[in-house]
């Protein structure tokens, strides 16, 4: 993670891992390689190129693996946490599943964490990477640590590039997996120093049988497709997509960030503009109030005008408060945020100085959890909002970034009450991240602009009207919510964990 006293840029913390057979050698991507070629200072695209390229490079992988192998395991003896007990529930190797998709309807996870019990809702990276049957791996990441990385994965069997390309369809394997995390590929992201946990989307999607099926578009597809290119994917693994069914994804939306300033067509595709546009594509904005819950490692110069323009985007109407007289609005809301008690219905969960020293790991395991004292002490600041964020598990700190919306109480028996739904991402609460809507003075045409690359799944949830009314800890088979809600509120005296103080 990136931080400086100017800026708030939380960068780039995604991993897409596409599961695909391909045979076609790409050459390793030297840092020397190209170096007149311009470079973005955010994106991390270039982790790896082909791992199977030589014999030489693949022995001295697999040597480096192993070596990495035994560090780990030496690092897990010493430590002395128990291990986590065997429970009933998700098996503890995925590699060996038989049926064809393991994940067609799309799932979320929190990451296994060392010394906790073994449940339905957690999932290893191993689970993921599926290291007896994967193929072909595409990863991007904002920070990585390669020989624990290189250990996950067997480079004897799989592939690991930034791209690639399939000649002919017999090159593609029976599915596609598609993981967003909220974490980066480094161990302690992952759960194995037993401090800190993440969430996960997965989603598998099958070969299509025949051209001529799923011949719709999908705004799913489109979406990933366009978040690709936009980080630089070839052309051939970006269209390759479109070789899968994605019928199952079209029920929720992917959305993104891309930095710099953004107008015309691609305004409602970026930040929390596209948040609002998905919510509206599948039919759930409304004009009622709603309960909102926000957690996130990271928190930025935030300010009232970002909350609200939140939770307008939640509503589906996705614009700034600088951007409600523009002849481009996609119409105004009937529920007024600034003049709607916001403090009874927007929670931003961020860790108290208190819940971090007693936390398993203590300060020390804090390290990507950042908020600046400064931006904290700023009488913009929403301190109000605030709760702490204190993990179901007990002594466990959070690296997750997740949205739970819900219907307000009140709404549950009105006709303009929306639906429930949650976002899982890589964004924390910051304008770097989601976005500010602004008027250009020389063209007088708005724009968005956001400073950081970011990913992230909105995701319908389908709850009945009882547990729509309840404060409730887990949306039943579809969000494994991670946090303590309703989240107690910061009392007067009390801090947030701060990354830097002055």
């Amino acid at each position: 993670m990136s931080l400086s006293d100017d800026s708030e840029d939380s960068q780039l913390k995604l991993a897409i891992a596409l599961s695909l057979q391909d045979e076609v050698d790409h050459e390793r991507n030297h840092a020397k390689q190209k170096s007149t070629e311009p470079k973005s200072e955010n994106a991390t695209i270039g982790i790896f190129s082909s791992l199977d390229r030589k014999k030489m490079e693949q022995e001295r992988l697999a040597r480096l693996a192993g070596k990495r192998n035994r560090e780990v395991s030496d690092m897990h003896d010493e430590n002395d946490m128990p291990m986590a007990k065997k429970k009933g529930g998700l098996s503890a190797d995925l590699s060996s599943y038989h049926g064809d998709v393991p994940f067609p309807e799309g799932v979320v996870k929190r990451t296994w964490v060392r010394g906790y019990d073994r449940t339905n809702d957690d999932i290893k990276i191993e689970e993921i990477f599926q290291k007896k049957d994967l193929v072909l791996a595409f990863l991007s990441s904002f920070q990585w640590d390669e020989p624990w990385l290189l250990s996950k994965i067997d480079v004897s069997r799989t592939k690991v590039v930034l791209a690639a390309f399939a000649q002919d369809e017999s090159q593609f394997a029976k599915y596609v997996r598609i993981v967003v995390p909220t974490g980066n590929l480094v161990p302690h992201d992952w759960g194995e120093t037993g401090f800190l946990e993440n969430m996960i989307f997965i989603i598998d999607l099958p070969l299509k049988l025949s051209r001529d099926e799923n011949t719709v578009d999908s705004a799913f597809l489109i979406q990933i497709q366009s978040f690709l290119r936009a980080m630089g994917v070839e052309e051939s693994m970006v269209s390759s997509l479109a070789k899968y069914n994605f019928s199952k994804a079209d029920k929720m939306r992917f959305i993104y960030s891309i930095p710099g300033s953004h107008s015309g067509a691609s305004f409602f595709e970026i930040g929390y503009n596209a948040l609002g546009r998905a919510v509206t594509s599948l039919g759930m904005d409304t004009q009622g109030p709603l309960q909102i819950d926000v957690a996130c490692a990271s928190l930025g110069a935030v300010k009232m005008d970002l909350v609200e323009a939140m939770y307008r985007a939640c509503q589906g109407h996705g614009r700034g408060r600088d951007h409600e007289s523009t002849n481009d609005d996609p119409g105004p809301s009937s529920l007024n945020p600034t003049k709607l008690s916001l403090n009874e219905r927007f929670r931003i969960y961020f860790p108290s100085h208190n819940t971090v020293k007693n936390s398993r790991g203590g300060q020390n395991a804090a390290g990507t959890i950042c908020l600046q004292k400064k931006w904290w002490l700023a009488a913009t600041f929403p301190r109000h909002l605030v709760c702490d964020c204190v993990n179901t598990r007990q002594g466990l700190l959070m690296h997750s970034k997740i949205i739970l919306v819900r219907p307000d109480e009140a709404a549950v028996n009105r006709a303009e009450r929306g639906q429930s739904w949650a976002y899982v991402g890589s964004a924390n609460l910051s304008e770097s991240a989601w976005g500010r809507v602004f008027k250009d003075r020389r063209t007088a045409q708005s724009k968005i602009l956001c400073r950081n690359w970011e990913c992230g799944v909105v995701l319908p949830v389908h709850l009945s009207m009882a547990s729509q009314s309840a404060s409730v800890g887990v949306i039943p088979g579809i969000i494994p919510v991670p946090m303590q809600i309703p989240g107690r509120r910061y009392s007067q005296d009390e801090q947030p964990w701060f990354f830097q103080t002055p």
